[in-house]
């Protein structure tokens, strides 16, 4: 089955992040893109099932969650070839493409219109 990004619709977005604000202020800002969000998920044992029942096309994630680092969730989505971008500030852009080359990544705060260039980069390597 093809992804949604492929068939041209707007891609489905994993959000994970556990700071309440955060996490409804970048809910929004994919939302008003046109975006599909799922989550936002405060932990990545939620965030888990939510990819066992519909694996996104892009997600954006926070490296501590509320049940620690998300690490594991964040191998599970690279494997699967979902495109990461990092909203972290555990972990700087540095450290974080050392362990993922191929993902995208920022430090809190991020504004508004670096998120908007980076999710555009997400989508284009979307599968």
């Amino acid at each position: 089955m093809a992804s949604q990004a492929a068939t041209g619709e707007q891609p489905n977005v994993l959000i994970v992040e556990d700071e309440f604000i955060v996490a409804l202020d970048l809910s929004e800002t994919v939302r008003d893109l046109g975006y599909k969000v799922e989550g936002p998920f405060a932990n990545k044992d939620h965030a888990f099932i939510a990819i066992d029942q519909r694996m996104p096309d892009i997600a954006i994630l926070d490296v501590q969650t509320a049940d620690g680092e998300v690490y594991p969730l964040a191998d599970a989505l690279s494997e699967a070839g979902v495109p990461l971008v990092f909203h972290s500030g555990h972990a700087t852009p540095e450290e974080l493409r050392e362990r993922y080359p191929d993902a995208i990544a920022c430090s809190k705060p991020c504004p508004p219109d670096q998120l908007i260039g980076m999710l555009a980069r997400a989508k284009e390597g979307a599968h």
